[in-house]
């Protein structure tokens, strides 16, 4: 693909691809593809247009940078930082807000002029729907990092450009701002948006203890070297010990959603290994200490930062200590034998039977499964089963690590193998896992390039680490899991069929949550272990069918989250039917059927304008019936009630 198309060249090559979809010529992402057809087809934009992007008058680009001053006054620092890492290969470095708006810019002289004419300077919109593909405006529409490169943008005006830009989420999660390094350099720098998503990773952690400076802060990696760097981990507890914010490499760390975490108890993650971590924090030490996960014993590094402003934070730590000290709580599955992973159920006492006839031997073991079926449980219930249970247990998101850091993260660098690198150089998860088990978690999203270095490591037992020349010799056992089908992948050219067979050993499913027999037995147990030592909570006949009834799109990790929140708002010994979250009683209740009241709308205006206009409230926030009950000052179970009586539902 020619980099140089002329205006008519390129406005030939957008309408090709948007009008044939099914023909799209190599070297164009599918990412870019959907833009491309957003902007012809939703914004009504003319990829050969050569107007200068809207720019906003004083006093709007001034009302929006003050809404976000504080991000603006921690994201300056970093953005020097970054400009000072690629100063002198002409980039500019911006800030926008989440309509694209550009809040901040630091930029290379060499590139001013360029940038100016190209509309790249404070107060520009640089949505996709005003710029058409760009890496700004793609990435607040995909929510997720974007490089587009040259002839990828929409408009032909801006081929010129390659744009590195990713997400700056605020501590709830929220996308609130873009930060972006563009260039007129006909090269895709390939470790330009490596740095860019560390510099949004650095910025949000910022904000993140700016927002909990009054909270104790456990700050935590699974490895030591990793804390107080972009990818460090970060939870904010209050003077309870009861989580109140977490960051996303927190969430990642622990497998957890963020609804699920926030609100609960300190020791169900991390359990009596907080005594110690409260004893450190008393003592001001800031050399990071074991401690370990309360679900699975996983092992973290972490240190505490105490609250701002607080001179003498002894009497208060110590009170932490003590609610540490009491009787840790059991794991919510024992993980040691893979006989406890199930309770009945006929499908998992099958693939229990045939992984234990797989044991210590060198045959890989694929295992599939909805999100949230327990795929991660059965994996390290199987290396503690198996003769490796001493050496380590390290698992991989293939689809949580940014597409530009998972090579360096797999397979790990020496020192100074790019700009940015920690300069002592990094094993990679691989060596790491070396004489134990690897767990590839979401094998079917791993980048199609990365599958032919993975499928070398596992043929030849060695690894060859960014930078260097050298292999180095592992001794691994390879466990892979997926959601997707790996063969539809295989013929759609997103997944290599030798790397499958590779991984394809033996290949187990596990059930969702709906198909177990033993579903009432696990409710029971995991609502056992769930429960404080000496106390004991039993469900009403009503509420565990309720439960049994529920759908659970989330499967196992989402009914633990809701048994944990059920427990912990307990004020009884009796859990009944109205205890339960709202989202189990709404899916009761909104089956087809089971009210007729909707029907009465057409009639009666009142009714009528009240649906309409709670279904554009929940539109405007992709139905997060949260926010909008926040927003009519209702209670939330009041708004559930007002969208069975109108037949509001969900999409699905």
């Amino acid at each position: 693909m020619k980099p140089d198309l002329s205006t008519s060249e390129h406005a030939r090559l957008v309408h090709s691809v948007v009008d044939q979809p099914g023909l799209v010529p190599g070297g164009i992402p599918p990412e870019v593809a959907s833009s491309w057809r957003r902007c012809l087809l939703d914004y009504q934009l003319d990829p050969g247009h050569c107007a200068k992007p809207t720019v906003v008058d004083r006093t709007d680009l001034r009302q929006r940078q003050e809404k976000l001053a504080p991000l603006i006054e921690l994201a300056s620092a970093e953005m020097t930082r970054l400009y000072q890492q690629i100063a002198g290969s002409g980039y500019a470095i911006l800030l926008s807000d989440i309509d694209g708006v550009i809040l901040n810019y630091v930029g290379d002289p060499k590139f001013t002029d360029t940038a100016m004419r190209s509309g790249l300077h404070n107060g520009s919109v640089w949505s996709e729907a005003a710029q058409g593909t760009n890496g700004l405006g793609t990435c607040i529409a995909m929510q997720k990092p974007m490089v587009v490169h040259q002839h990828e943008h929409f408009l032909s005006r801006h081929t010129g450009l390659t744009c590195s830009a990713a997400p700056i989420r605020d501590p709830n999660g929220d996308m609130i701002a873009v930060l972006d390094a563009s260039s007129a350099s006909g090269m895709a720098q390939r470790h330009t948006m490596v740095l860019v998503n560390m510099a949004a990773r650095t910025i949000e952690n910022r904000m993140f203890l700016c927002a909990f400076k009054e909270h104790f802060v456990v700050r935590f990696h699974a490895r030591s070297e990793f804390i107080s760097t972009p990818g460090e981990a970060a939870i904010a507890l209050d003077g309870a010990g009861i989580i109140r914010g977490a960051n996303r490499s927190a969430m990642f760390h622990l497998d957890a959603l963020y609804d699920g975490l926030i609100g609960s108890s300190v020791n169900t993650v991390f359990g009596d290994s907080m005594a110690a971590l409260f004893s450190m924090a008393r003592k001001r030490s800031y050399n990071p200490i074991a401690i370990h996960s309360a679900r699975d014993g996983r092992r973290f590094f972490a240190i505490v930062q105490v609250p701002a402003g607080i001179e003498d934070t002894g009497r208060e730590i110590l009170a932490r200590i003590r609610t540490c000290e009491t009787a840790p709580r059991p794991p919510l599955i024992d993980a040691s034998r893979l006989e406890c992973l199930h309770l009945g159920d006929p499908v998992m006492a099958r693939n229990i039977r045939h992984a234990r006839k797989l044991l210590n031997r060198d045959i890989p073991l694929l295992l599939y499964g909805e999100t949230g079926t327990g795929k991660g449980m059965f994996a390290r219930a199987f290396h503690d089963t198996s003769e490796r249970a001493d050496k380590p247990f390290v698992a991989v998101n293939c689809a949580s690590i940014p597409e530009t850091l998972i090579e360096s993260e797999l397979f790990g660098y020496r020192p100074g193998a790019f700009t940015g690198a920690n300069r002592h150089g990094s094993r990679g998860t691989i060596l790491q896992a070396d004489g134990g088990t690897l767990f590839l978690d979401e094998i079917g999203d791993m980048p199609l390039h990365l599958q032919a270095r993975l499928l070398r490591v596992l043929e030849e037992k060695e690894v060859v680490p960014l930078g260097g020349d050298t292999p180095q010799k592992v001794d691994i056992a390879v466990i892979s899991a997926t959601h997707r089908d790996l063969t539809q992948l295989i013929a759609e050219g997103q997944f290599r069929e030798d790397l499958y067979y590779r991984l394809h050993g033996i290949t187990l499913t596990m059930p969702a949550l709906r198909e177990r027999r033993d579903l009432k037995a696990l409710i029971r147990e995991i609502l056992r272990r769930e429960t404080d030592p000496g106390t004991e909570v039993q469900l009403s006949d009503e509420a565990l069918d309720m439960l049994c009834s529920h759908k659970w799109p989330g499967n196992l990790r989402q009914l633990c989250n809701t048994l944990r929140a059920v427990v912990a708002l307990c004020e009884d010994s009796i859990i009944e039917a109205d205890d339960l979250p709202d989202d189990v009683h709404y899916n009761r209740l909104s089956d087809p059927g089971t009210d007729k009241s909707a029907e009465t709308d057409a009639q009666d205006p009142l009714a009528r304008a009240e649906r309409h206009a709670l279904m554009r409230e929940l539109e405007a926030v992709q139905w997060n019936v949260t926010k909008v009950a926040l927003k009519l000052n209702l209670c939330r179970k009041t708004l559930y009630r007002k969208m069975k009586r109108h037949g509001i539902r969900p999409p699905r």
